[in-house]
C-alpha cells in the first residue's frame, strides 16, 4: 500500500459564538499584527466586491442572510476554504467552478431559489455537510441529503453523471544513449508497476475518482491493456492480490506469451487458505519466447528480521511485524548463443508508512544482502556467475532491482542504493536500536554494499510515478548494475499539463487505473562475469 501525508487539513467547524476585536490604534503602532482566516459580511448586500476573491488565505466565508441573486466563478479562487455559507440569499444557479474548491467540508446553500445544481459538486470529495433545504430542488435530493451519509451519495450520484475527460497524451520514449551507438549485446526491455490491490481500493481513500471506475472488473482490464500496450520482456508487479494472480493475470498473461511466479506477503502462512486469496504480493512475469525460469526465490523481511534481533530490539519491534517480502527470479536469456546468459530480476516493495523510514530502511539493506548472498549460491550450486571481487560483495551477474520503495529520492533508502554507503547515524535510522543487525554491514560507521547500482530515472524529468489527491511524489524505482546493463531508453514523464487543464486531482481515474504509473526500460547487456 503506498500512501503518505498530504495536504488534507483536520476540520474543525467555525465557532458559532464567533466575535470579532478591533485593533486599538496603540497596537497598530506597536507593530502589532492580526491573523485572521473567517470573514462575515452582512446588511443586505446584493453584490460582492471583487477583492474578495483575492483572500485567498480565508478558511470560513459567511454570506448568510443577505440579498444576493449570483455567485461569480471566481469564488473558486479561494482554494483553502473549508466553510462556505450563502444560505438565506436569492441564488438561483450556483457556478460550476465552485466544484473545483475541493478543500470545503461545509457548503450551506439553505433557504434560496435553487431549482438545480452543477454537477460539478461530485468533485467535492471531502464535503461532510451540503445545506441544501428550503429550496425548490429535486425532492429525491432533499431526501437523499436527509438521510445517514446522504451528502456523500449526492456527491457520489453528482461525480457519476460527469462525463469522463479526455484520454491523456501518449507518454514519450526518452533516448538514454546516441542513436547512432551500435548495439553490441543482446536487448529487453522491463516494466515496474504497482496495481493497487483492490482491497485498497475504498471511496474513503479515492472519493475524487467515480464509483464505476474504482471497480475491480472496470480497473484490471484498464490495467491489463496499459501492460500489453508496452509488451515488456519482464513484467515486475507490486500490489498483486493473490486470488487475482491466479484467476486474472496469471490466465491472461500467459495468454500473450508470458509466465510468471507470485509470493503474497508473509501474514499468509497464518491464514486459512480463503483469507489468504485476498492478501498481495509480488509478481515477476517473463516472456517465455525470451526467458527461461532457472530459479526462484524469497525473501521475508519479517522472517529475517526475527533472525537477526540479537542486540538489536527494535528489530523484533518495528521490523518483525511488517510482512512485506521480495521476489527473486533467476532468468536464462534464450539467445541462440552457446554461452547462458543470466539475469537476476528482483520485485520487492516497502513498507508504506512515512513515519517508519528506519524500517524502509533496514527492510532495504536485508534486501542487498540477501540478494548478495543468493548471487554467492547460484555461483557455487550452479556455476553461474563468478564469486564478486569487490569489497562488501557485488553483483556478480546482471541485476535489475523493481520496487515500490514508499521512498523519496532524498531518502536513506535512495541514498543506500545509489551510492553503495549510508552512516549508522542517519536520521532515517532514528537513532533506534538497530546496532546488532548493522555491525556485520558496517565498516567505519557506515553500512555498505558492492551491488553497484544506479537508477534508470535518476537523470530523467520525472515529476512522479505515484499520484493521489494526498501525495504526489517518486517512490518506485528500477535500479540496474551499471557495470553490466546499459539503459537503452526509458518511457518518460505523464503531462502535468492534462492533469491541469481536465481538473484531475489524483489517481486512480477513469483513464489511470492504478494510484502508480507503469516504468519501462529497454536494457542491453554490456558484459557478464
Amino acid at each position: 500500500m503506498s500512501q503518505r501525508p498530504g495536504t488534507r487539513i483536520k476540520y474543525e467547524p467555525p465557532d458559532s459564538r464567533r466575535a470579532h476585536t478591533i485593533m486599538s490604534e496603540e497596537d497598530r503602532k506597536a507593530g502589532k499584527r492580526s491573523t485572521w482566516h473567517e470573514l462575515e459580511i452582512k446588511g443586505n448586500a446584493r453584490t460582492l466586491s471583487p477583492a474578495l476573491w483575492r483572500l485567498d488565505h480565508l478558511t470560513a466565508l459567511f454570506l448568510n442572510d443577505n440579498s444576493l441573486q449570483r455567485i461569480p466563478a471566481d469564488i473558486a479562487r479561494l482554494k483553502n476554504l473549508l466553510h462556505l455559507d450563502v444560505s438565506g440569499n436569492k441564488l438561483r444557479t450556483i457556478p460550476n467552478e465552485m466544484g473545483d474548491m475541493i478543500q470545503l467540508r461545509e457548503l450551506l446553500l439553505n433557504n434560496n431559489s435553487l431549482r438545480t445544481l452543477p454537477f460539478q459538486l461530485g468533485r467535492l470529495f471531502l464535503l461532510q455537510t451540503l445545506g441544501l433545504s428550503g429550496n425548490p430542488l429535486n425532492a429525491e435530493w432533499i431526501r437523499l441529503v436527509a438521510e445517514h451519509n446522504g451528502t456523500s451519495k449526492l456527491l457520489s450520484y453528482f461525480l457519476e453523471g460527469l462525463a469522463p475527460c479526455e484520454p491523456p497524451p501518449e507518454r514519450p520514449w526518452v533516448p538514454l544513449r546516441p542513436a547512432d551507438k551500435p548495439r553490441t549485446g543482446p536487448t529487453f526491455t522491463v516494466m515496474c508497476y504497482n496495481v493497487l490491490c483492490d482491497k485498497y481500493v475504498t471511496r474513503q481513500l479515492y472519493g475524487y475518482c467515480p464509483a464505476w471506475a474504482l471497480e475491480w472488473e472496470y480497473r484490471r482490464q484498464n490495467i491489463l491493456k496499459e501492460i500489453l500496450n508496452y509488451g515488456a520482456d519482464i513484467i515486475s508487479l507490486q500490489e498483486v492480490q493473490s486470488e487475482q494472480y491466479h484467476l486474472f493475470f496469471k490466465r491472461e498473461l500467459a495468454r500473450h506469451g508470458y509466465d510468471g511466479i507470485f509470493n503474497a506477503k508473509s501474514r499468509t502462512r497464518t491464514m486459512a487458505e480463503q483469507d489468504g486469496l485476498l492478501v498481495d504480493g509480488c509478481a515477476i512475469f517473463f516472456r517465455v519466447s525470451k526467458f527461461i525460469c532457472v530459479e526462484q526465490y524469497l525473501v521475508e523481511f519479517s522472517h529475517i528480521a526475527m533472525a537477526c534481533c540479537e542486540g538489536a530490539d527494535d528489530m523484533l519491534n518495528r521490523v518483525m511485524p511488517k510482512d512485506n517480502i521480495s521476489n527473486v527470479a533467476l532468468l536464462e536469456l534464450k539467445d541462440g548463443s552457446e554461452h547462458r546468459q543470466h539475469i537476476m530480476v528482483s520485485n520487492s516493495h516497502i513498507h508504506w508508512d512515512p513515519e517508519f523510514k528506519d524500517v524502509k530502511l533496514i527492510q532495504t539493506i536485508i534486501l542487498v544482502n540477501e540478494l548478495q548472498q543468493i548471487m554467492k549460491q547460484v555461483a557455487t550450486e550452479r556455476g553461474i556467475g563468478v564469486a564478486p571481487a569487490r569489497a562488501g560483495g557485488g553483483a556478480s551477474m546482471p541485476l535489475i532491482l523493481c520496487a515500490d520503495l514508499n521512498s523519496l529520492p532524498d531518502s536513506g533508502v535512495i541514498e543506500y542504493l545509489s551510492s553503495g554507503r549510508v552512516s549508522v547515524n542517519h536520521s532515517d535510522f532514528k537513532g533506534l536500536a538497530y546496532e546488532g543487525f548493522l555491525r556485520r554491514f558496517t565498516e567505519h560507521g557506515v553500512v555498505t554494499h558492492g551491488l553497484n547500482l544506479q537508477s534508470v530515472y535518476e537523470k530523467i524529468d520525472m515529476p512522479f510515478t505515484n499520484c493521489t489527491f494526498d501525495f504526489t511524489g517518486i517512490i518506485d524505482y528500477t535500479f540496474y548494475t551499471k557495470d553490466l546493463l546499459a539503459p537503452l531508453g526509458a518511457l518518460g514523464r505523464v503531462s502535468e499539463e492534462w492533469f491541469a487543464r481536465n481538473k484531475v486531482i489524483g489517481c486512480p481515474n477513469p483513464h489511470f487505473s492504478s494510484d502508480h504509473v507503469p516504468l519501462l526500460t529497454e536494457f542491453e547487456l554490456t558484459g557478464s562475469r
